[in-house]
């Protein structure tokens, strides 16, 4: 195992993979920790001390390392890319359009991922109106704790939130694609890993 790994390290191409994979986790992760703009950091942390994450928002939570609880420019994770994808390939079936596109190789392949982004902004767009229409409320996204994790709860505010959170997806998504492309294995893979690795240390 650990020869497996030295030989991988001395291989100049690998290597240069490898570290940029690396490179793209750690920038995952640094985004899972930046608020979005008009969450209250402070109010967040204080009550993720008191109160239980369980539940459906826990499980969520869990793929998104941490990140849906505490609001981040990355919270709504890599959901909203799985859902669409599992959209797409379910439409394929049951529209002809879909499934000749299917069947027209790389380049019916490049549309149907097309659309999959497509969807995956619309589906950002829903979540993360969801999340913060719960969130703005205190005590409805983390039970038992009245502090207002959104203390300006203006449409102006709210805008610019729903917009963070929908262009963070759309990073995310970048960032999953980057890593096939040019690093090691299959991106979106990757980044679910990096979010459930995340939160091993807190278990």
């Amino acid at each position: 195992m650990l020869s497996a790994f030295g030989m991988a390290f001395r291989t100049p191409d690998l290597r240069k993979k490898i570290f940029f994979t690396l490179s793209i986790m750690a920038l995952f992760r640094f985004g899972s920790v930046v608020p979005t703009p008009g969450v209250s950091y402070t109010n967040v942390q204080e009550c993720l001390k008191t109160v239980e994450t369980g539940g459906l928002f826990g499980l969520i939570n869990l793929f998104s390392g941490g990140a849906l609880i505490q609001l981040s420019v990355f919270a709504l994770g890599i959901m909203p890319y799985i859902t669409s994808s599992i959209i797409v390939q379910l439409l394929t079936v049951v529209i002809p359009r879909f499934e000749a596109l299917k069947q027209e190789g790389q380049s019916g392949t490049a549309k149907l991922t097309q659309y999959t982004r497509y969807l995956t902004i619309g589906l950002a767009i829903l979540q993360s109106t969801g999340l913060i229409a719960v969130a703005r409320t205190p005590g409805r996204l983390l039970a038992g704790c009245d502090l207002a994790i959104i203390p300006d709860t203006s449409w102006q505010r709210i805008v610019t939130m729903i917009f963070v959170m929908t262009a963070g997806t759309s990073v995310i998504m970048w960032l999953g694609e980057l890593i096939t492309d040019r690093g090691v294995g299959n991106g979106m893979s990757i980044l679910i890993f990096t979010s459930i690795a995340a939160s091993f240390p807190s278990q």
